[in-house]
């Protein structure tokens, strides 16, 4: 469960960063709906970042370097991937005021004081899956991911929290858990104990660009997350 407030006129990247700042994030009910939601859910889903874990199976495909993996290099089309219906999900909460304000917060900057970023997924030059979320502080918070071809949201995923670890983070808020991030070691947590986590992790200084864009290779993004986070 979550509270919600009423519908919202437009806001800016600046209105948006403080709405993360206090715990809230903003939802549409569906991609054709104009109309936005601040949501503060109940019981927040995060990934501990020193609990992430893996299948076997998954750290042989990233080690493989099947896909190749870049950060900041096509928000936009992450973000419209992510929009998109798909067999699997065919609404999404991401409407067009939705994206033209995280593409308007991700054109700050990677040195903004607060910023989107995305992970990119490739077989050969094709986009095949990814995510975004908001960085402020040393919180990241996770918005959304697709994927076009098998496991390559979970690739995203694996290089996301390998990045995070690298560049000092102490969140990963994923808002809300499900079942593809529980195998990952999300879990649920109440509201104030959130709350505390965000409020030590927002004065903190992290990198999202510790890597270059052009990203690292598998087993590089490995031995990052078997490093202790914080480091």
């Amino acid at each position: 469960m979550a509270k919600r407030t009423g519908l919202l006129p437009d806001i800016t990247p600046d209105i948006l960063l403080r709405a993360y700042a206090a715990g809230i994030f903003p939802m549409a009910e569906d991609a054709d709906d104009p109309s936005i939601h601040w949501v503060e859910p109940r019981l927040r889903g995060i990934i501990p970042l020193d609990a992430f874990h893996m299948s076997s199976k998954l750290r042989r495909l990233v080690k493989s370097d099947r896909f190749r993996v870049t950060a900041d290099r096509d928000f936009a089309g992450v973000i419209a991937a992510c929009a998109a219906s798909a067999p699997d999900r065919p609404s999404t909460w991401i409407n067009g005021r939705i994206r033209d304000l995280y593409v308007a917060l991700h054109q700050r900057g990677p040195h903004a004081a607060g910023s989107s970023h995305s992970i990119e997924v490739y077989e050969g030059e094709t986009l095949v899956g990814g995510l975004y979320g908001v960085r402020l502080g040393a919180a990241f918070f996770g918005e959304s991911m697709f994927h076009r071809a098998r496991d390559a949201s979970k690739v995203a995923l694996v290089h996301l929290v390998a990045r995070l670890k690298a560049g000092g983070f102490h969140l990963l808020d994923t808002q809300f858990i499900t079942d593809h991030l529980l195998q990952f070691g999300a879990i649920e947590i109440p509201a104030a104990q959130y709350r505390a986590l965000l409020a030590a992790a927002l004065p903190r200084t992290a990198s999202f660009d510790v890597w270059p864009d052009d990203g690292v290779c598998g087993a590089h993004a490995l031995a990052a997350l078997s490093k202790p986070a914080f480091g």
